[in-house]
């Protein structure tokens, strides 16, 4: 349960660093997509990927909390020291300096990644997920 648990904060802080940032980021141009609304997807995706961490657990949920987080960590990593040119209607998205939110949410988009790579790695080692863990069904004859 606390590796849900960690796992589920990480992608919680991901997104509240995402939904805080997108106001700022919402400048556009024509025929691309705003920064800021590639923001408020990734918060979106990762809100869902946590609260799927918490309520199953199962291999399939820390699957997709690794390519949530992982892909967000990539991101943000990639375009921190990269100078990619727009992509179609992806924006170029340049940003060579560390900032205090942007620290925090690369912090813990690869948190969120290793624990969800633990919690794939765990789960392959059981067989199992760890959804109900410690509780266990009893069947009475009568």
């Amino acid at each position: 349960m606390a590796l849900r648990l960690l796992t589920a904060l990480a992608l919680f802080i991901d997104a509240g660093v995402h939904l805080f940032l997108a106001p700022g980021y919402q400048n556009t141009q024509p025929g691309t997509v705003s920064q800021g609304t590639l923001f408020l997807l990734e918060a979106a995706a990762a809100l869902v990927a946590g609260v799927y961490v918490l309520v199953r657990g199962s291999r399939a949920a820390y699957a997709v909390a690794l390519v949530v987080a992982l892909s967000a960590f990539a991101a943000v990593v990639l375009y921190r020291y990269v100078d990619i040119p727009a992509i179609g209607p992806i924006p170029a998205m340049y940003d060579p300096v560390w900032f205090f939110s942007k620290s925090l949410s690369a912090v813990a988009e690869g948190a969120g990644a290793l624990l969800a790579l633990a919690g794939l790695v765990r789960g392959r080692r059981r067989g199992t997920s760890d959804a109900g863990a410690g509780v266990r069904s009893r069947r009475f004859r009568r």
